[in-house]
């Protein structure tokens, strides 16, 4: 595969098994993450969800928040919370791990109302999550699904790509959010973990260090993406 230097704008030649790995340009010497394509988005939305369970073709979100990262910097004043109201009861577990029950969300809307509001608020902007590939991501698309919403494709980054770039990907590294929580030596005074208001801001901590730890560009260029869906 081919792709311009972010530089010099000359071609070069690279493998896709070379996406997120720091590559040099042979033209110019600009040093930049290889990527399969160059994004020129600069507007993110980091957002965590709480659920009832672990399959999203039966399980539905109960809470979700989110803080809108520009230009490389979090935008505390610009973000989205809101709990939603399951088809189906909470469990003591999840109530436990979470914090959130049956009565906190008995008067908040149902989980499609609270996704279209969502969209509406992150516009065009590429979402990040923490193993959204596998959890957050799928939640979203089987929630238009489900309830047959006009939806619109989205590109995601899961920030574990972004914990494998800059710790490794050796078995055993680990990369949770405590995990970064660790080695980014990051403040969790007064946030509380498993809420989707406090993991996204220890996230939305986490992404920002990360970012500067790898010296990315402000477009993410060399994380790789994948698609979702939320609410047209």
């Amino acid at each position: 595969m081919k792709l311009p230097c972010p530089s010099c704008q000359q071609s070069i030649n690279g493998l896709k098994s070379s996406i997120g790995t720091r590559t040099r340009c042979p033209h110019c010497q600009h040093s930049f993450f290889w990527s399969e394509s160059q994004f020129l988005a600069h507007d993110f939305v980091i957002y965590d969800l709480e659920t009832t369970g672990l399959d999203p073709n039966r399980d539905e979100f109960i809470q979700i928040a989110a803080v809108r990262l520009t230009q490389g910097e979090l935008c505390s004043e610009d973000t989205f919370s809101s709990y939603a109201r399951p088809r189906r009861p909470i469990s003591a577990f999840i109530e436990s791990y979470t914090g959130v029950s049956n009565r906190t969300v008995q008067t908040a809307p149902r989980p499609e109302e609270v996704l279209i509001h969502f969209s509406t608020w992150a516009a065009d902007a590429t979402l990040i999550a923490h193993n959204g590939l596998r959890f957050d991501s799928k939640f979203l698309s089987a929630t238009c699904q489900r309830h047959n919403l006009p939806r619109k494709e989205i590109l995601c980054i899961d920030s574990i790509h972004l914990s494998k770039m800059l710790f490794g990907k050796v078995r055993g590294t680990g990369h949770s959010i405590d995990h970064l929580v660790s080695r980014l030596k990051i403040d969790t005074k007064g946030l509380r973990r498993h809420d989707a208001r406090g993991d996204v801001e220890i996230l939305g901590r986490a992404v920002v260090g990360m970012w500067r730890q790898l010296g990315l560009d402000n477009s993410f260029n060399g994380v790789p993406r994948h698609p979702s869906f939320l609410p047209l």
